[in-house]
């Protein structure tokens, strides 16, 4: 079917745009997939299960840390007791397809952004167009910068903190792999779109939604929500807590300056 042009389109035309925009970007997912089950062995011994190891990256990273810092050992994670087990009859069947799929998504998410400009591009002025490769590009690199984060910050603060917490000696650590995996899971996927926090100001402000008057107003609950949540996902001492939440704030404070200058832009072009 020809594409129309935008002004002519009908409310059921956008669906069917809609829908042939998750048709192609669930192929996508599909195809990247069905690639790494053929590295499979290497995605779960080595990555997706790597944080329950001492010797993982962020582990040894944080003890040369804390002996620079003068901490001793303080920060040091030498052993983690607690295994991980399979209760169910198809419960690794059932967790090697969702997290061949997570994997998909991850790979193929330039393409599923580049689907989505195409549906948005029509909306937009001429000039804003020719911006696609500046915004997949950009986007892009936020995501895998959020996964990179949850994958060595997030994940490795949270196996530490559920494995060392104990209310009795009595009771033993013996977590599902399906809690598991479903902790890695939700730590990549929100720390990836968390990333993507200054991509969606961006579109709010212009859209006129959102203000950088208001997000400098409510920055203080941004603020505590953010240290709550690093208070939750780490040990209980403050250098993993703020390791954790300087990244966040970051975030934030670039969301602030990006809706100050499109605010800026909106405001010179309506005079």
């Amino acid at each position: 079917m020809a594409k129309k042009n935008l002004n002519e389109m009908s409310f059921l035309d956008h669906l069917e745009e809609l829908r042939w925009l998750l048709v192609r970007s669930t192929i996508a997912i599909c195809i990247m997939a069905f690639v790494t089950y053929f590295i499979s062995d290497y995605l779960f011994d080595q990555i997706i299960l790597g944080p329950i190891r001492p010797t993982f990256f962020t582990y040894v990273w944080f003890c040369d840390l804390s002996h620079q810092l003068g901490f001793a050992d303080s920060i040091c994670i030498t052993e983690l007791n607690f295994i991980i087990q399979n209760t169910e009859m198809e419960g690794q069947v059932n967790i090697f397809v969702w997290m061949c799929i997570l994997a998909g998504f991850i790979l193929s998410f330039p393409y599923i952004l580049w689907e989505l400009w195409k549906f948005i591009s029509p909306a937009l002025y001429e000039k804003e167009r020719k911006n696609a490769k500046v915004f997949i590009f950009t986007s892009s690199l936020l995501f895998f910068l959020g996964v990179l984060f949850g994958y060595y910050i997030v994940i490795p603060m949270s196996v530490n903190f559920v494995a060392t917490f104990s209310v009795s000696d009595v009771v033993k650590n013996q977590f599902t792999l399906e809690s598991y995996m479903g902790m890695v899971k939700t730590s990549v996927l929100a720390s990836g779109l968390f990333f993507e926090l200054p991509i969606i100001i961006y579109f709010l402000t212009k859209l006129g939604l959102v203000t950088p008057v208001f997000l400098r107003k409510y920055w203080k609950y941004a603020v505590i929500i953010i240290l709550i949540i690093a208070a939750i996902v780490t040990p209980p001492d403050v250098v993993s807590q703020t390791i954790v939440a300087i990244p966040m704030l970051i975030i934030y404070e670039v969301s602030i300056l990006i809706s100050r200058i499109v605010y800026k832009n909106k405001m010179k072009e309506n005079v």
